[in-house]
Formats: structure tokens, C-alpha cells, sequence
């Protein structure tokens, strides 16, 4: 059960709403079953009316304890199997003429002179060709499908293919490739099947080769894994065979073309106006700040738009496994850790770059994520004057956050008591911004904690500003209110010698 209550409605897509690649399917059990109306089988719908007598159900109306067992028994009878995306219609018909008119095509045509030239030069050259190919065939176009057919052959030449498409709707927030024949997207926070296809196993590996090798990095099976990013800034992870069993596996996370600010993170209802004013102020006035939340929170969009506050004139060095923050500062140098190579040598990790980054002058170090013993180096940095630095890490609560902090220098071989470590974190830290996305696909920022200091051995924190859940609507949104503590920030003292005293202390009362 979530952690802001249950499920009073069944969501559903709003009446006339029309995805842009094919119909969303439900998961259920590794298959998927058609959207009846009502709620279809998976979720059935929930009768608005109670039964005779029953009169203890919640005034907000809902799902009573024999409505809820049904909808578990009827998921846990589903019938089980595999989904694979399907390809029709208009879309089929040009893959169709595409797998003809490519063999031919190469036969005509130079890659590494194609190579040379834009998308738009490209075409221009191909057009004629192409018409050429097609008169072989004695297969007929209209001017839309001669268009289509052009566009499909250049992405697949110099583009990413199939994924072309998916990474040119502003829509689509992430994809998730599963082997050639199954490929899921994620629009507004929910799930669905997109109607792409790869022609086997082979093409998908060549797309994911071109992925990687644009970032020199590589991916076979000596090293099935490998993250890298494309020229936007998305982040990429790649995982092929032995190790994904359906065949290669491509997930990207795709970022905003227009930099997301506290002020859009508001108007998205992500946080409140006074969360947002002490935000600012925490960003401008140099504390240091842990963005914790779980996979696909927001926790990069929220430190992208942190780093918006940041004084123009300050130096800023970013340091990540794959670059994917974009910094919205003039003085900024980001930096990117390298793999071991083929026979296991130079490898450059976090904590190297941390430990030379400190040699560089910088005002603030940002690191993109921590997930091991360089969290005692950011620390060290957090107290020898680099006031400002940020950082993001998983943790689901400010509490767990903090005591992630401590196990992951406990990973490393810093012999040093738990109490120091501890005592280190509470001296370095200023606040924790806690970052969730709920069941609806919203993301809100939930918590604004500050660390004060220690008590014994145990680290002390205050909360200034807490997101409490109320009910949910009937489409399934989730309704809450974002609540201020009313407590005196105790880095206000911070905040004063910046001059935001005053503006601080009225956002958190």
C-alpha cells in the first residue's frame, strides 16, 4: 500500500484523449488485457452505490475491504503472457517498403561519405535514388508515403532508428526497450506499449553500438553494461546477452529541451510557493543540499533547477558516472568518469575526479550521484570551504537518506569510527530536499529537512516542510497539501549573511 493512503477511484484516460503511438494496454502478469469500459478486467470498476445497510464507508466515497479483494483475486488470476509491440496501418506500410528499398539503397550510396553530411543534405541526395530504387520495385508512393519513407531510411542510417521517433515526442519521458519485438514508454508518469519494432536482435545491437560509441564508450560481451548519453543530455543504460535473457535492453531517460526552473516545478504543483521561496533562498545563500528520492523522482530535474540560484560568478565543477546535467551557469566545467579498459586498467572513478576537482579551485562541487565511498570525499569538500555543493542519492525519507550517508562510507576502507562519520554528515549537511513520485504519476517534493547537529550518537534533523496526502480524486489523482512546520529554520544564520534573513525566516513560519 502506498505511502499516502489507498486508492479511492480507478484511473482512466479522459474522454476524446488519443495517445500518439497506439493505445496504451495495461500490465498485468507480464501480459496485457484490452481497456474495457468501466475499469476493464484488471481493475473492475468500483460501484458508486453501497450496499442496503452498509453505511461505513468514508464520506469521500470508494472501494469498501470485499471491492478491494476482488480486484487482488481478479490480478491474481489474470492469464499470464507476453506483450509485443504492434506495428499498423499507415506506419506498417512504410516499414514494409523500408525493409525493400534499404539493401538497395546501400548498394548505391558511400556510408562514410553519407556519414559527412546533415539530415537535410542527406535527403536532398537520397530523394532521386530513392525514386530510383522504387521505379525498380514498380512500387507506387504518394507524396506523404514518399516523405515518410525518406524520413524512416535517414533515421536508420544516421539516426537511432525506430527510437527516432520516441525520442522526438517532447511527450515521451523515458523508453524502455525489452528485445526487439516489445518496447515501453512513459508519458505523464504512466506506462504504455509504443507500436515501434526492431528487425531483429542484430539491428537492435547495431542501435545500441551507435548509441555508446558517441560517447566512446563501448558495449559486447566482455562488457555488457554501459551508460552513456545522447547529444541532449539524456541518460542511456545498455545491457545486452548473457545477461538480458529477451536480448538487448535499451533504457533512456529523456530531459526537457527547455530547463526546468523552481518557479515551472511550482506552477507543475510539485512544491508550494513558500517551498519554493526557501528553496531559492537555500540555493542562492550557499548551503549544502542532499536531493533524495527514489528512481525517476525528479531528483536531477530538482538539482538542475537548484543550480539555477547559483551566483553567476562562482566556478561550478559537476562530476558524474554519465554526464547528464545541464547547468544553467556560465563558469561551469562538467566532468565524467571513464570504464576500466580491455584488459581492466585505468579506470577513473568518483572519488578520483573529487579528490583532483579539489586542486581545480572550485567554488562548488555538484555530484550528479553518490553511490559509494566518494560520499566522504563531497563531505570533506562540504568543510574545507566549498559551502554550496550538492549532490543526489536514493533513499525513499530524510532519515534514510542519512543513514545511506553513513553506510556508503562505511563501504569504503576509511577506517574511522560510525560516531565520526556521523558527526561529519551533521557538520557538513544543511538540508535534505526528499523527492517522491505517487502512484498518479505526479512527482512532489515532500520534505525540506534540515540537519542540525548531533544528540549522542544520533543525528538530529528538523522538518521544515512536509507534503501530507488528504484523498484522492475520482480520475485518481492524488490530493494533499504541502504544510509549512512553522519552526525557526536553523540555518538561518546562513541565510543572514546573505541578506535573506528575513524573506527566509517568512517562507518557513
Amino acid at each position: 500500500m502506498s505511502a499516502f493512503g489507498r486508492k479511492n477511484g480507478v484511473a482512466g484516460m479522459s474522454p476524446g484523449a488519443r495517445p500518439s503511438f497506439g493505445v496504451a494496454r495495461p500490465m498485468k502478469g507480464g501480459g496485457a488485457v484490452p481497456r474495457e469500459a468501466g475499469g476493464g478486467q484488471q481493475f473492475p470498476s468500483v460501484p458508486n452505490e453501497l450496499p442496503s445497510g452498509d453505511t461505513s464507508a468514508p464520506s469521500g466515497g470508494g472501494s469498501n475491504r470485499e471491492d478491494a479483494m476482488s480486484r487482488l483475486a481478479d490480478r491474481a488470476n489474470a492469464a499470464g503472457g507476453s506483450v509485443t509491440s504492434e506495428v499498423g496501418g499507415f506506419e506498417a506500410s512504410v516499414h514494409k517498403i523500408k525493409e525493400q528499398v534499404l539493401p538497395r539503397l546501400l548498394e548505391r550510396v558511400d556510408p562514410e561519405a553519407a556519414a559527412t553530411l546533415s539530415k537535410d543534405e542527406l535527403s536532398e541526395e537520397f530523394r532521386p535514388i530513392i525514386m530510383e530504387v522504387l521505379t525498380e520495385l514498380k512500387v507506387t508512393l504518394n507524396r506523404r508515403e514518399q516523405f515518410a519513407l525518406e524520413k524512416v531510411l535517414i533515421d536508420e542510417l544516421l539516426g537511432f532508428g525506430p527510437l527516432e521517433e520516441l525520442l522526438g515526442d517532447p511527450d515521451v519521458s523515458d523508453i524502455m526497450v525489452n528485445g526487439p519485438l516489445q518496447t515501453y514508454i512513459e508519458k505523464k508518469g504512466k506506462l504504455q506499449i509504443a507500436p515501434i519494432q526492431f528487425r531483429d536482435e542484430a539491428h537492435l545491437f547495431q542501435i545500441a553500438q551507435r548509441i555508446v560509441n558517441q560517447v566512446g564508450r563501448r558495449v559486447d560481451q566482455t562488457t555488457p553494461l554501459a551508460d552513456a548519453r545522447l547529444k541532449d543530455g539524456s541518460r542511456v543504460n545498455v545491457i545486452v546477452p548473457p545477461l538480458s535473457l529477451r536480448g538487448t535492453a535499451i533504457s533512456i531517460r529523456k530531459f526537457s529541451e527547455k530547463p526546468i526552473t523552481i518557479d515551472m516545478l511550482k506552477d507543475f504543483g510539485s512544491m508550494s510557493e513558500k517551498m519554493a521561496t526557501a528553496l531559492k533562498i537555500a540555493g542562492a545563500c550557499r548551503m549544502n543540499i542532499v536531493i533524495s528520492g527514489g528512481t525517476g523522482s525528479g531528483k536531477t530535474t530538482m538539482l538542475n533547477a537548484l543550480s539555477k540560484m547559483i551566483d553567476p560568478g562562482e566556478r561550478v565543477l559537476t562530476i558524474e558516472d554519465a554526464a547528464e546535467l545541464r547547468l544553467q551557469q556560465p563558469h561551469w566545467l562538467p566532468l565524467e568518469t571513464r570504464p576500466p579498459n580491455l584488459e581492466g586498467q585505468g579506470a577513473i572513478t568518483i572519488g578520483d575526479l573529487v579528490k583532483n576537482a579539489l586542486r581545480m579551485r572550485p567554488d562548488r562541487i555538484i555530484l550528479g550521484e553518490i553511490r559509494g565511498a566518494e560520499c566522504f570525499d563531497l563531505l570533506a569538500a562540504m568543510n574545507t570551504g566549498h559551502d554550496g555543493s550538492m549532490c543526489t542519492l536514493h533513499a525513499n525519507s530524510p532519515r534514510e537518506c542519512l543513514g545511506r550517508m553513513e553506510n556508503m562510507i562505511l563501504m569504503g576502507d576509511i577506517k574511522i569510527p560510525k560516531e565520526a562519520i556521523s558527526r561529519q554528515i551533521a557538520e557538513s549537511v544543511d538540508l535534505i530536499v526528499q523527492v517522491k513520485r505517487l502512484r498518479d504519476g505526479s512527482r512532489r517534493t515532500t520534505n525540506i529537512t534540515e540537519v542540525i547537529g548531533m544528540e549522542g550518537d544520533v543525528i538530529v534533523t528538523q522538518e521544515l516542510f512536509a507534503f501530507e496526502y488528504l484523498d484522492e480524486s475520482e480520475d485518481g489523482k492524488i490530493i494533499g497539501e504541502f504544510r509549512a512546520s512553522g519552526l525557526r529554520p536553523y540555518t538561518l544564520e546562513k541565510a543572514r549573511q546573505f541578506g535573506f534573513d528575513q524573506a527566509y525566516l517568512e517562507a518557513c513560519l
